[in-house]
């Protein structure tokens, strides 16, 4: 019998060789599966659809007249008059405004989040949010009913006015 070491080997080799003449034996032909008929080949991708067409991406318009955005227009009356910006630090000028709450006569503050910068307050029997938020110029400070806009009653309005005064806005 012949040695384990010289058996090895060969049984490799045999079972490369095996594996490469039964796997690999496509790599051998020579037909395109594209010189078959229309009906059996592969799709081809026509050559104007293999890139997106970009003729018109990037064209710079001329000195035609712009439209108007609202960012150019300026706050509309009634957010000019349910919020004012003070200058300072936001914890800071949250403080400053519960004081402020806290000394305005008929005013309940039902709850404050300091996380989120507002206090729930009831003026007047009205019930709002005064909300305090960082901007550019400094911190803002607007009345904001239940669904998020802005409050323009006259309870906000005339609150918003007084925190203004108080707080120099």
């Amino acid at each position: 019998m012949p040695q384990p070491h010289v058996l090895r080997p060969l049984v490799l080799a045999i079972v490369v060789v095996a594996v490469a003449g039964t796997a690999g034996c496509h790599w051998f032909k020579q037909d395109s599966p594209y010189q078959q008929s229309a009906e059996s080949r592969p799709l081809e991708v026509p050559p104007d659809l293999d890139l997106p067409n970009t003729q018109g991406a990037m064209q710079v318009p001329g000195d035609a007249p712009q439209s108007v955005t609202r960012s150019s227009l300026g706050p509309s009356v009634a957010a000019a008059a349910t919020g004012f910006t003070v200058a300072g630090e936001r914890d800071e000028v949250f403080a400053r405004v519960g004081d402020a709450l806290t000394a305005q006569a008929g005013v309940v503050i039902a709850s404050k989040a300091q996380l989120l910068g507002t206090y729930d307050v009831s003026y007047e029997g009205a019930n709002f949010l005064v909300r305090v938020t960082k901007v550019d110029a400094g911190v803002y400070v607007s009345a904001v009913d239940p669904r998020g806009m802005s409050a323009s009653a006259e309870a906000p309005v005339k609150l918003i006015a007084a925190l203004k005064a108080a707080l120099g806005g």
